[in-house]
């Protein structure tokens, strides 16, 4: 009240204000402060208006509220914090309620807010929709299929476990869409990956939506690549012509044609082509990679068998005694060195490899590309020294070579340029059969499959050579090398010439064609104009596809349902990317997720095993799987048999007999069906000719048995080996050239093949092993008791104390019986029985048989 102010302009007074009292100060301070706040309070009363609104206009309309207009509400929020600002200014009792009740809404959690109303307009659409949802498949929707129908939300990912109706799922949403007026049927759009699947899809829904009286006039059900030419048509004005051998699915032969011509053009290219299928396809990039696969019963140890019957220590040794085997190259596999050295610390060397024609010893070290040994090598370095010494002092010729030479370098032309010098011709020969009747070279096609493999992840992704470059250059270091090299100098002639037949056919294939429809729709070039997109089996959806997908549904007010399980995602081979489905946010943006965890058509021992076997690998998402079946039904059988044809009719005799008695359940026609499923089609020829009339029997790949069901599933070769199961062929690493977020879960793609070969059985699955050569899938499932082995002893089922992976058997020796560990031949482990032979006396152990 002392001061007064003044305003002033070049010295002449504009403006005098006199002092106040402090009380009046302080109302001026407040009114000013609440003056300074009241556009922020006005604009946080429209906003909570906005809110109100929404939530407001979901529950009077019985509609949920999707993702799109929480998000619009939520970018216009004002800033948060004004109620600190209000409470710190005293300035509470100065707004009414409901200006309070808007400020505090600032800070509020609105998508929370949004969840629990969705949740009241599940809750009543679900009631008011009860008649609807019971009536529009043949059989009552679930509440988890019911919950996926009505929430309505611009993104739903459904989680569908095998056999949980997903199809009604797909079905009851387009005629709840078109009965509730959300979605005109003209705009509705569902894809599938199969024509038979589309064909199907649009069946099911004029059938439904007929036995409702709901108009399906211009719903379209449709395959991907069909689409995809349409949207290339309305983009263009020309419409695309698929190239003939896709169209007929001619795609394997077409690659192995151009492998053909160019092995006639050129040479270095038919070299190419057979090194790699005969020798590195099956050589792995790690050193320490892969099992054991055979057994040496002179040396008592187990290795890797070889072209020329002998089993080996390492890959390497492998990889190099193939290579001479093909180029008729004579050599003694760990023969004894001419000299007896053994002192005591070394036993009588024997040297690797020896050529007898020339005199000449050959060691090959198991060191990595840093030239170090395997981290459980001891004393490997000293070990080396004096072998080298040895050749010194004894006046003896070594060549060596390493692990990281033959596998990444030119260890291999090294080695044939050293021989040569020396003497030896090398003729090559890669039709030369092996002599080890076990060893089976991969086939012309499996390795035309991982080609083709390649060629749709190249394609679907738009990755072009200098991609690959830079990816061998940075991330993919444990790739760069001679065996990538050798590959791609095959793949890219194999691609430029697929894309020459193309242009000169005037023609397209499934990947260039999506891609290029992805592209058009992203840049607006066309709108098909659909509001609700639902997609079947997604996780089989490759990048190209996706993209195609996200560009349908990227305008606002459209609607997206995906529907797949990861646990299914067996055709990587097609391009089919999972990481897609698992990055669904990052690609299509936010929404609900949902599951479907019932099944219509596995027992629950089927669904325990097969879950609990799949969800070992852990970036998959984690979902229970229940039978809609009382009771737990019968066990998972194993039976141990050398001979799967002759196992597998007496498994049929018995399961003939078992039906003739009553023991089975049986369909109206009096027969139970069986599917016989191969892990690869030349297994087909473990299926008797003979079949019992009361038995319905088919043979299918596991690949082509996907959507299928039966009454009993057989796997008739549950073995170890290159085209065991699992397989080494399918997983070539390779192909993490081409894959942008490749799997590194061991077997994780075959894991799930098998997780879909035990679920398509309504009643039992029964494996078939070899006690020699047992599968590391049924090792593993040994360790369940919801799996029985047929024909077992009396000794329980054990964990191998020696490996700790296996697990402890019956087998049969010279002998006689021992218990032997089942990953055998990579783990040695064996005992004797408890039980007397003919002498009164326990079984001696013996080695494998």
């Amino acid at each position: 009240r002392w001061l007064r102010w003044n305003l002033e302009n070049d010295g002449h007074s504009v403006l005098e204000l006199p002092g106040i009292a402090k009380t009046d100060a302080l109302q001026l301070t407040r009114a000013i402060q609440r003056a300074a706040l009241a556009p922020s309070i006005a604009e946080a009363v429209s906003w909570k208006a906005r809110v109100s609104e929404l939530l407001s206009r979901g529950l009077a309309a019985r509609r949920w509220i999707p993702t799109e207009a929480v998000d619009a509400v939520l970018d216009g929020r004002p800033p948060t914090g004004l109620l600190e600002r209000v409470r710190a200014a005293g300035l509470e009792a100065t707004f009414t309620k409901e200006q309070l009740e808007a400020v505090r809404l600032l800070d509020a959690d609105v998508p929370a807010l949004v969840a629990q109303t969705n949740e009241r307009v599940m809750a009543a659409e679900l009631a008011t929709c009860r008649p609807f949802l019971e009536t529009i498949e043949r059989s009552p929707l679930t509440e988890e299929q019911s919950r996926a129908v009505v929430c309505f939300d611009n993104r739903v990912q459904v989680l569908a476990a095998a056999g949980s109706g997903k199809t009604s799922v797909m079905v009851a949403r387009a005629a709840y869409a078109v009965s509730r007026g959300l979605v005109a049927p003209d705009r509705i759009l569902l894809l599938a990956f199969n024509k038979a699947a589309a064909t199907e899809l649009q069946q099911r829904v004029e059938k439904r939506f007929g036995a409702a009286s709901i108009d399906s006039t211009g719903i379209r059900a449709s395959t991907f690549h069909s689409f995809g030419l349409s949207v290339l048509g309305r983009a263009t004005g020309e419409k695309p012509r698929l190239a003939r051998w896709l169209d007929q699915g001619d795609e394997l032969e077409t690659v192995l044609d151009i492998v053909d011509d160019l092995s006639d053009r050129t040479m270095s290219f038919r070299h190419s082509w057979d090194m790699y299928r005969l020798l590195f396809a099956n050589t792995p990039t790690k050193v320490d990679e892969f099992e054991a696969d055979a057994y040496d019963k002179a040396a008592k140890r187990s290795g890797y068998a070889t072209f020329a019957g002998d089993v080996v220590k390492s890959h390497g040794e492998r990889l190099i005694a193939d290579f001479l085997y093909l180029n008729s190259i004579s050599y003694e596999y760990e023969r004894p060195y001419s000299f007896d050295v053994a002192d005591a610390a070394h036993s009588q060397y024997r040297p690797d490899f020896y050529y007898p024609e020339i005199d000449v010893w050959h060691e090959h070290w198991a060191l990595d590309r840093d030239g170090r040994p395997r981290a459980d090598f001891r004393n490997y370095a000293s070990d080396m020294e004096w072998k080298r010494r040895l050749h010194v002092e004894r006046g003896t010729t070594l060549i060596e070579s390493t692990w990281a030479d033959v596998v990444f370098g030119d260890g291999l032309a090294r080695l044939k340029d050293e021989l040569t010098r020396r003497g030896l011709t090398f003729d090559w020969n890669p039709d030369r059969h092996p002599e080890n009747p076990w060893v089976r070279p991969m086939e012309h096609k499996d390795l035309a499959r991982i080609v083709r493999t390649f060629m749709a992840h190249m394609k679907s992704n738009s990755q072009r050579a200098e991609d690959v470059e830079r990816r061998l250059g940075s991330d993919l270091r444990d790739l760069r090398g001679y065996r990538s090299r050798l590959f791609l100098d095959v793949y890219w002639p194999i691609q430029a010439e697929w894309d020459r037949r193309l242009v000169a056919d005037r023609s397209i294939d499934f990947e260039d064609m999506l891609a290029q429809a992805a592209d058009c729709l992203e840049a607006g070039r066309v709108d098909m104009g659909y509001d609700l997109v639902m997609v079947d089996e997604f996780q089989d959806m490759s990048r190209a596809r996706a993209r195609l997908l996200r560009g349908l549904v990227s305008k606002p007010g459209r609607y997206l349902l995906a529907v797949g399980d990861d646990w299914q995602a067996i055709n990587r081979f097609a391009g089919a990317d999972l990481s897609v489905m698992t990055d669904f946010v990052s690609w299509f943006g936010r929404g609900q997720q949902l599951a479907l965890t019932k099944t219509f058509r596995c027992p629950q021992t089927v669904c325990d095993v097969a879950r609990a076997f799949v969800s070992k690998n852990p970036t998959q998402f984690k979902k229970p799987m229940q039978s809609s079946r009382l009771g737990p039904g019968d066990p998972i059988n194993v039976i141990q048999s050398d001979d799967a044809t002759r196992a597998l009719a007496s498994y049929l005799r018995d399961l003939s007999a078992a039906v003739a008695d009553g023991e089975v359940l049986v369909g109206p026609t009096g027969t139970v069906s069986v599917q016989v499923l191969g892990r690869y089609g030349f297994e087909r020829s473990v299926v008797p000719a003979r079949i019992p009339p009361n038995l319905d029997v088919v043979f299918r790949t596991v690949h082509s048995s996907k959507g299928l069901e039966s009454d009993f599933v057989v796997v008739p070769r549950m073995t170890t080996g290159t085209h065991g199961f699992p397989s080494n062929v399918a997983d070539d690493p390779v192909l993490r050239l081409a894959m942008p977020a490749p799997e590194l879960y061991p077997h994780a793609e075959e894991r799930r093949l098998f997780y879909v070969a035990m679920t398509r059985a309504r009643q039992q699955v029964t494996l078939i092993t070899s006690p020699r050569r047992m599968s590391p899938f049924v090792t593993e499932l040994l360790g369940d008791p919801r799996v029985s082995i047929l024909g077992a002893t009396d000794h329980p089922v054990e964990v191998c104390p020696k490996c700790g992976r296996g697990r402890v058997l019956l087998r049969t020796g010279r002998w006689g019986p021992f218990l032997g560990c089942s990953s055998f031949p990579s783990c040695t482990y064996t005992r004797s029985t408890p039980r007397p032979n003919a002498r009164g006396r326990p079984n001696r152990a013996e080695g494998p048989a």
